[in-house]
C-alpha cells in the first residue's frame, strides 16, 4: 500500500476482513502514524483535540492489523510487482494499492511563509501562529478556506477571506446553493471579497504577510493561508506510460487502467464514471472508505459490495453542511425544506439537485435530521415528485 492515510488503513482493514492472511506493507511519506485529516482544519486547528485523537489505528491496533510500516519514505518509482522507495529500499507485492491522495497547490511566488494545509505538521504550524495573531487572510473561499476561516473568528481572529470567483464553493455546491454558502461565511463575521484576483504577494509591514489584488489595491495580514484546493500526487508515477491529467485512470473496481497488479483509490484516483462515462474523481473521505471496500474485494475475488450514493460534509459557522449525491450532474435545483435560498434563514435549508426530472443530491445544512431522509431516494434513482413529497410528509410530523 503506497499511502498511509485513510485509504491505505482501510484497504488493510478490509483486506483482513475478507480473509487475507498475507504480508501488508504500508509506506507514507510522512514520519506520523495513519491519523485522519478532517479535524485538521477543525478541532485540531482549533486546539480543542490533539494530535493523538487524529489517530486511525493505534499501536495495539496496526499490531492487529499485521501491518509492516514504512513511514518518513517517499515512494520514487513503480515498477511490474515492485515499488521503490526514497532510500533505495524496494517493496515487492502480487498487488500494490496507490492511495497517495493530493498535495496542496501553492501559488506562483508563494512565500514559504505562507501557509497551506494539508498535513498534520501544516495545522499544527497554522495553529501555533493563529494563537498569536490578530488578523487573517485567507486566499480561497473553498471548504478548506471556510472551515479556517469559522475557526480563527472563532478564536477572535478577524479574517479576510478572497475569492477569484464571484460565487464561492461553486465546484461543490453550484451557483445557487454556493451563494448562499458565501452568505453563511459573511454573517459568520468574515470579510469575504468575491471577484478578488490576487496577482502577487508583496512585503508588509511588521511580521505580517501582503498581497497585491488585480484593482492594484493591496491587503495585509498576520498570517496569510492559501486554500485553492489540492492536486493528485503523482510525480512517482511520471515513468509508467500512464494518463496522469487528472488522476489515475481506474477501471469500476479500482484496477489501474494500463498497470497488471496495481489498484487505485481516493482523491489520486479516477474510477469509471457509470453516470457520464469516462472517469470521475470523487474527492470526498467517505468516497474513499468505500472504494476501500471494493478494491479490498477485488484484490481478494471476493464479492463486491453494493454501490454507494457519494457523501460529504463540512462544519463551519456553527452549521454541519451535509451533500449526498453529485451536485455536477444536476442541471437545476429546488429547495426542500427551509427559506436560505430564498433569502431567509440559512439552518435547517435543504436543497435538492435535478437532472430533469431525477433527484441526483440533497444539501442540507444545519438539518442532519432532514438530509438522512434522502439517501434511500438517492439510492433507487427517484424523481422530483417523490422528493417534494417526502419534504411534506417530513414537515408534517
Amino acid at each position: 500500500m503506497v499511502g498511509a492515510g485513510l485509504g491505505g488503513i482501510r484497504v488493510a482493514d478490509q483486506l483482513r476482513q475478507a480473509g487475507y492472511e498475507g504480508r501488508i506493507s504500508l509506506v507514507g511519506d510522512e514520519v506520523h502514524p495513519p491519523y485522519d485529516r478532517p479535524p485538521l482544519s477543525k478541532q485540531l486547528l482549533a486546539g480543542t483535540w490533539e494530535p493523538d485523537r487524529l489517530s486511525l489505528k493505534d499501536e495495539a491496533g496496526l499490531e492487529d492489523l499485521g501491518v509492516r510500516l514504512h513511514l518518513g519514505l517517499r515512494a520514487v518509482a513503480l515498477r511490474p510487482g515492485e515499488v521503490e522507495l526514497s532510500d533505495g529500499s524496494v517493496l515487492t507485492a502480487d498487488a500494490i494499492v496507490l492511495a497517495t491522495g493530493v498535495v496542496a497547490r501553492r501559488l506562483p511566488g508563494q512565500p514559504e511563509t505562507v501557509h497551506t494545509l494539508r498535513t498534520l505538521d501544516d495545522a499544527l504550524a497554522l495553529r501555533a501562529e493563529l494563537a498569536t495573531a490578530s488578523t487573517l487572510l485567507v486566499i480561497g473561499a473553498g471548504f478548506i478556506g471556510a472551515e479556517v476561516a469559522s475557526t480563527a473568528v472563532d478564536k477572535g481572529v478577524k479574517v479576510t477571506v478572497l475569492e477569484a470567483a464571484p460565487v464561492p464553493l461553486v465546484r461543490g455546491l453550484g451557483e445557487r446553493v454556493g451563494a448562499m454558502a458565501g452568505r453563511l461565511i459573511s454573517e459568520g463575521g468574515v470579510d469575504l471579497r468575491l471577484g478578488a484576483a490576487m496577482t502577487r504577494f508583496v512585503p508588509a509591514e511588521g511580521s505580517g504577510l501582503g498581497v497585491e489584488l488585480a484593482d492594484g489595491s493591496q491587503l495585509e495580514a498576520d498570517v496569510v493561508v492559501v486554500g485553492i484546493g489540492g492536486r493528485p500526487d503523482l510525480d512517482w508515477l511520471a515513468d509508467t506510460g500512464l494518463d496522469l491529467s487528472d488522476g489515475v485512470q481506474c477501471d469500476s473496481s479500482g484496477r489501474v487502467l494500463g498497470l497488471d497488479g496495481v489498484w487505485a483509490l481516493g482523491d489520486m484516483a479516477s474510477w469509471e464514471d457509470p453516470e457520464l462515462g469516462g472517469h470521475h474523481r470523487h474527492e470526498h473521505w467517505t468516497s474513499t472508505s468505500d472504494q476501500a471496500t471494493v478494491v479490498a474485494r477485488a484484490i481478494t475475488g471476493t464479492e463486491a459490495p453494493p454501490p454507494t450514493v457519494p457523501y460529504f460534509w463540512s462544519d463551519q459557522f456553527g452549521l454541519k453542511i451535509q451533500l449526498i449525491g453529485r451536485p455536477d450532474l444536476a442541471d437545476s435545483v429546488e429547495q426542500l425544506h427551509g427559506e436560505g435560498l430564498d433569502g431567509g434563514p440559512i439552518k435547517g435549508t435543504v436543497v435538492g439537485y435535478y437532472a430533469g426530472e431525477r433527484l441526483m443530491a440533497v444539501a442540507g445544512f444545519g438539518a442532519a435530521r432532514y438530509v438522512v431522509r434522502y439517501r434511500a431516494l438517492l439510492q433507487a434513482g427517484a424523481t422530483r415528485e417523490t422528493a417534494r413529497e417526502l419534504a411534506a410528509s417530513l414537515v408534517t410530523r
